[in-house]
């Protein structure tokens, strides 16, 4: 059940929320030159003429809303600035926790408010324009709103620990992409779907993600996030060393600044959660 609002400044700050931090505050400081101004014009003159009282009740009025306006506009928008800017740490950092330690277990010690900026965050690296709905809201099912260039792609997430997602849900998420027109659609959980939603979902611009299959997609950024070379592979199981440190099975990579740039050497796939190295000529252990 969504929470009671209780005044219109609130409201603001909710809505505003949803932007990225320095747009809030570019807002606030517009906000409070636009309604400065107003606030700060002259009001017309009818000294001497009492018959033109009305003339000034209009600009009056206006003149004392901009005024408090001034006030009230740029603290919700500056509010709203620091709340988005703490929710974009938080997502940002339970992005690289996840990639630390992708472990099923990870995903389901979340509540649905982590997992849902988890997937916000992923889907934000993949070059979308992420907008949260709020999620107890009444979003129609429809958690994230995505866009890149014209398409606008919905995502659903549910975060269930017990129970797989059956074709009900599944159905229903695709009758709101149908209605809004959306060019495609993610569904997205932490556990696994029955084959009957997999069967309804096959062959439609809607994409079915489990938790494993989540994890693998973060997992696949860890390269990209470090500035590896796009070429860096992990080598087949059988010919390659476990970490000094945490004894993860490691991944080649090349070093890119310092002594040793340009040479290749052996860097945990735990990265940056584990920075156990080993050079080039170590055996398999």
């Amino acid at each position: 059940m969504a929470r009671e609002r209780t005044s219109m400044f609130e409201d603001i700050i909710l809505a505003a929320n949803k932007l990225p931090w320095w747009a809030c505050f570019i807002l606030a400081a517009v906000s409070y030159v636009i309604l400065d101004y107003i606030a700060s014009r002259p009001l017309p003159d009818i000294t001497g003429d009492p018959m033109r009282i009305a003339d000034v009740v209009a600009p009056t009025l206006v003149s004392h809303m901009a005024f408090f306006g001034k006030i009230i506009l740029p603290l919700a928008f500056g509010f709203a600035g620091i709340a988005s800017a703490i929710n974009a740490y938080r997502q940002k950092k339970l992005f690289a926790d996840v990639q630390s330690r992708p472990r099923a277990s990870t995903l389901q010690a979340m509540s649905w408010q982590e997992f849902e900026r988890l997937v916000a965050e992923h889907f934000r690296r993949q070059g979308f324009s992420v907008t949260r709905n709020g999620g107890a809201g009444p979003d129609g099912g429809v958690d994230l709103d995505l866009r890149k260039g014209e398409e606008i792609h919905l995502v659903q997430c549910k975060q269930w620990k017990a129970y797989k997602v059956g074709v009900q849900p599944v159905r229903e998420f695709y009758g709101i992409m149908s209605a809004r027109g959306a060019a495609g659609g993610f569904f997205i959980t932490s556990g696994t779907y029955t084959t009957d939603a997999r069967t309804f979902a096959h062959g439609l611009n809607l994409e079915l993600i489990d938790g494993q299959r989540l994890l693998a997609l973060i997992d696949q950024t860890r390269l990209h996030d470090v500035g590896q070379d796009a070429s860096a592979f992990v080598p087949p199981a059988d010919d390659t060393p476990l970490c000094p440190r945490c004894s993860a099975r490691m991944t080649m990579r090349t070093a890119r600044k310092g002594p040793w740039a340009g040479r290749e050497f052996w860097g945990c796939v735990n990265f940056p959660g584990c920075k156990g190295t080993r050079t080039m000529d170590v055996d398999k252990t």
